[in-house]
């Protein structure tokens, strides 16, 4: 591994580390950041994570039938899973340990996030100028990916420790896919499958976890907040 990669790996651990801090600090304005990870996390499904699930169905004759059905088939199994503890168990998952919904937004988060290092490490291998820009791309990106990961946490009433805890592994997510990468090359049908449970999944956390909290919270800042979200995502995956 050379230094290059080396000091880009560091950067997106620190990326990610900053964007979770800054919702820490600033706890009293989660409203709004509810509201722009919303918007985050859908550009995120349309603009990146759809694409390049589309992208690399077509490159290994993967039925886009298929992605669209796991697609669906997240979404659904992810609103099931919510209606069924909101229903049956919201007194014991929610009063002290938090919404279940919390660990697992955040472990997807940190799925993501090591798909992202798998992403780098594979573009080096690719080509060095491609590498940079892909992983300069990652770096801008796990920014909101600490944002997101600290605030699916807390919208889920999880004790601050813990989401500090995810938002360490989500930091050292793309580290350790990057160092995977020089040892192991991930076949890319996993890959597509994997995608496309995360589009399924953040498209429910974005539009039925986070979204109606600007409903609840009816300041036109709240909407600012998830155009800004959206926007600055649509900037970053138009720069890859």
């Amino acid at each position: 591994m050379n230094s290059l990669i080396i000091i880009l790996t560091i950067a997106t651990f620190i990326s990610t580390l900053l964007g979770g801090f800054v919702i820490l600090k600033f706890r009293k304005s989660l409203p709004f950041f509810f509201a722009f990870a919303a918007g985050a996390l859908m550009a995120v499904s349309f603009l990146d994570l759809l694409p390049e699930t589309l992208e690399i169905s077509n490159s290994i004759n993967f039925p886009l039938r298929y992605s669209m059905l796991i697609i669906l088939a997240s979404f659904f199994f992810y609103s099931f899973l919510d209606k069924y503890f909101l229903t049956h168990h919201v007194d014991e998952c929610c009063s002290e340990h938090g919404h279940v919904l919390g660990p697992i937004g955040g472990g997807s988060l940190i799925l993501h996030s090591f798909i992202d290092g798998i992403s780098i490490g594979t573009a080096f291998l690719v080509n060095p100028s491609v590498g940079l820009v892909v992983a300069l791309a990652v770096i801008s990106h796990d920014f909101t990916d600490g944002i997101n990961t600290v605030t699916v946490m807390l919208k889920n009433k999880q004790k601050t420790k813990n989401a500090i805890i995810f938002l360490l592994m989500d930091a050292l997510a793309p580290v350790l896919g990057v160092i995977l990468m020089t040892f192991l090359n991930l076949p890319a049908v996993y890959l597509v499958v994997f995608l496309s449970i995360f589009i399924g999944e953040f498209i429910y956390l974005g539009a039925s976890n986070l979204l109606p909290e600007s409903k609840e919270h009816p300041s036109k800042l709240t909407l600012l907040a998830m155009a800004i979200g959206i926007i600055l995502i649509a900037i970053l995956t138009a720069l890859i």
